[in-house]
């Protein structure tokens, strides 16, 4: 491995002008592809196998023409103070509004407010729904703006009116704090390098790597049905590992500069090394991210794949482009220790000969590891305490900032209808088996209005063949409350007796049984999907370390990481702690599918500052030192680099706590928390303390296994092999 990365680092050094314009040629046909491809819509939650996904094809079936995964639109009205939505004005604005919201082509239809008893009680709220013949992802501008243009017209009559539903979904927007996630990152790196121009390298990279994921995504989006939150992921995951891949190269490269090696040299070692670390990072990272394909979501799945891309696109140009770019800057890249003379450089050190505080760490968690792991271990403990009260559930229009209109409608028609109404459930009764069709249809609805949490039963709407009807349900709580989740189990247990004794098959679906769903098969999903992801990533990191106890160790660590950042998340998303602070203005349930993202997503980043900072310890220890003085020596020249890229990953991760989508601003969060306790606590603290109470015990490696793995050569041993005696000798002596 490393002996390959040696070569094609030189390459790369070499034929710059080759490599450069592939790059390029490569961002500019993505986004020439981006540029002409359709906006990417709104990610669908539709799951196969699950009951209400089950109920929805159905209604496709049986109700020809229903479009039953067709988007809708509730367009709520409000009359304003002292007035009624059923006086004269009011009504005649109502009815006209209803009237242009029919006329487009692919508008299924729309309910009267007046005829469909969708007046409140105290008849200040009104509401027309609007069913769509097609999905929200495909429905055409142009039916968004006949139906916000329909709204205006009511708004100009003195009504106040919102929008909610699936048909009017916004597009979520970060905000400037991503640009100022990324300006925090600049300045992590000039302060490492020393360099305004080494410092650029990484973040020039990074941001071509992700331009070119992206405008990939944002080209297929329409073919794949990719949803904007799926470029959204990786982007963020792009920058975070981009950035980080870069840095390690460049890092090693100033390195072997200051050990006298020539540049074109130094490049290749770079790679073969360096390079070797991004290559395993980058592969735990893609397990992990297709690893969520076992879940059996598609939405999750296509989020996770394309992320999975965008990473492998980072390895590849932090292995060709940055030895390129590095061979374009010559003498201005500077040795590890020089800086540039607009940063200071060539003024004479303070304190020369001081170890670094990477040193400095070492030697005291070596000295004292019993004491520094118990802190670790009780702290991150400490900070996981508060997910032990994690309920999970999917984001709604509830969970929407007070700023959108979907949140607004979702506040009205609570104010006049009551919370369930927002979440109203479906209830499909097939009854093709049954010998009395009208009687199964009158008992399911009779044992509906029965159960606890119950506000209203419509009636049984059968079909044109009268073998299958619908009932709409409304419940007494929100649709993301435990109550109402309780309540979709209650009448699935019911169904079942119906069945026994009707042969009648009771069905529940809608937008909230249909999130009910989700969140069981996420939380049925976590851990076979933790076994496979760690075990596969436990494995690979035996071949890397030659070790089972590092790699164990490592896992380990990631537990403890996830589950105190999951603490956070509740603490912060669930209970409100901090709230104002993150512009969390909504809380709730914990998005349902946040554990299972966290342990793909972190588990790969986390194993990224494992694989960079044990491989120097590692290296060490191959080259003869002690255990303990491996461990010093491997934070001496990676200490500084793992922090930096921590830091780097915190503030782009960060960034994204600026979106005005719940889901991405609770990821944001999530990820930037967990890299904290993972790079700073786990992999800082608990990792070298460890190391140094298993001695050589840590390094530990069967026999036969040792015979049965291959060696990839991380450690660049091949390259020394490779060097010069002489020179070796030089150098060492140097």
């Amino acid at each position: 491995m490393a002996t390959f990365l040696y070569k094609l680092g030189r390459l790369a050094f070499r034929r710059r002008h080759f490599v450069a314009l592939i790059w390029v040629a490569l961002l500019t046909l993505a986004g020439v592809g981006a540029a002409s491809a359709p906006a990417p819509g709104t990610t669908s939650f539709s799951i196969p196998g699950t009951e209400a996904q089950k109920a929805f094809d159905l209604l496709e079936q049986r109700f020809p023409g229903m479009s039953a995964d067709g988007a809708t639109a509730r367009v709520v009205f409000k009359a304003p103070s002292g007035e009624k939505m059923t006086d004269a004005g009011n009504k005649a604005a109502v009815e006209k509004t209803v009237k242009e919201l029919g006329g487009g082509p692919e508008v299924a239809s729309v309910a009267d407010p007046y005829t469909g008893h969708a007046v409140s009680k105290n008849g200040t709220v009104a509401y027309a729904s609007v069913k769509y013949k097609v999905s929200g992802m495909e429905l055409e501008d142009s039916t968004r703006d006949d139906l916000k243009e329909a709204a205006q017209h009511a708004r100009d009559a003195g009504l106040t009116v919102e929008i909610g539903g699936d048909a009017l979904n916004a597009t979520p927007e970060t905000g400037s704090s991503e640009i100022i996630g990324i300006a925090i990152a600049a300045v992590v790196l000039v302060i490492t390098f020393g360099s305004l121009l080494a410092a650029g390298l990484p973040l020039l990279t990074a941001i071509i790597g992700v331009g070119i994921g992206v405008a990939s995504i944002t080209a297929l989006a329409s073919a794949l049905d990719l949803g904007s939150t799926t470029s959204t992921l990786a982007t963020m995951i792009g920058l975070a590992v981009g950035i980080d891949y870069a840095l390690f190269i460049v890092s090693r490269y100033r390195a072997e500069l200051a050990e006298g090696r020539e540049r074109e040299e130094a490049a290749g070692r770079a790679v073969g090394t360096a390079g070797s670390a991004v290559v395993f990072a980058g592969l735990t990272v893609v397990i992990a991210l297709v690893g969520l394909s076992v879940v059996n979501i598609p939405m999750l799945t296509k989020m996770g794949i394309a992320a999975a891309g965008t990473v492998a696109i980072a390895v590849l140009i932090a292995l060709t482009m940055i030895p390129a770019l590095l061979g374009y800057a010559g003498r201005k890249i500077k040795p590890a220790g020089e800086k540039s003379r607009l940063l200071g450089g060539g003024r004479t050190p303070k304190r020369p000969g001081r170890p670094n505080m990477g040193t400095r760490w070492a030697r005291f968690v070596v000295r004292r590891p019993v004491a520094v792991l118990l802190l670790g271990v009780l702290g991150l403990g400490a900070a996981a305490l508060p997910a032990a009260s994690l309920e999970l559930g999917l984001p709604d229009d509830g969970s929407q900032p007070v700023s959108t209109t979907q949140r607004r409608a979702y506040d009205l028609l609570s104010e006049g209808f009551g919370p369930g109404f927002n979440g109203p459930l479906m209830v499909v009764v097939d009854a093709k088996d049954s010998a009395k069709p009208k009687d199964a249809f009158a008992e399911v609805g009779a044992e509906i209005k029965g159960l606890k949490d119950v506000v209203t039963v419509t009636p049984a709407a059968p079909n044109k063949a009268g073998d299958t009807a619908t009932i709409t349900v409304v419940p007494n709580s929100k649709p993301s409350s435990v109550t109402t989740e309780d309540l979709v189990h209650a009448i699935r247990d019911k169904g079942a007796e119906i069945t026994r004794d009707t042969g009648a098959t009771v069905l529940v679906t809608g937008s909230t049984a249909m999130n009910i769903d989700v969140s069981q098969k996420l939380n049925d999903a976590l851990l076979p999907y933790l076994a496979l992801v760690v075990g596969l990533a436990f494995l690979l990191l035996i071949v890397v370390f030659r070790s089972v106890l590092v790699p164990l160790k490592a896992a380990l660590g990631f537990l403890l990481s996830v589950l105190a950042a999951l603490g956070a998340v509740v603490a912060v998303f669930q209970w409100g702690w901090l709230s104002g602070l993150m512009g969390v203005e909504q809380t709730g349930p914990v998005m349902s599918m946040m554990p299972i993202f966290m342990v793909g997503v972190v588990f790969g980043l986390a194993m990224d500052y494992e694989v960079f900072l044990v491989t120097r310890m590692r290296e060490a220890y191959v080259h003869g030192e002690t255990p303990g003085q491996a461990v010093v020596t491997g934070f001496k020249y990676g200490a500084r680099v793992v922090t930096a890229a921590a830091v780097i990953m915190i503030a782009v991760f960060s960034g994204f706590i600026g979106s005005s989508e719940s889901m991405v601003k609770m990821i944001g969060f999530g990820l930037a928390i967990a890299v904290f306790f993972d790079a700073f606590v786990v992999r800082m603290a608990i990792v070298p303390a460890v190391l140094a109470l298993l001695g050589k015990r840590a390094w530990w490696l069967p026999k036969w296994l040792d015979r049965a793995l291959p060696n990839v050569d991380v450690e660049g041993e091949g390259l020394r092999a490779q060097a010069d005696p002489e020179e070796e000798k030089e150098l060492v002596r140097a």
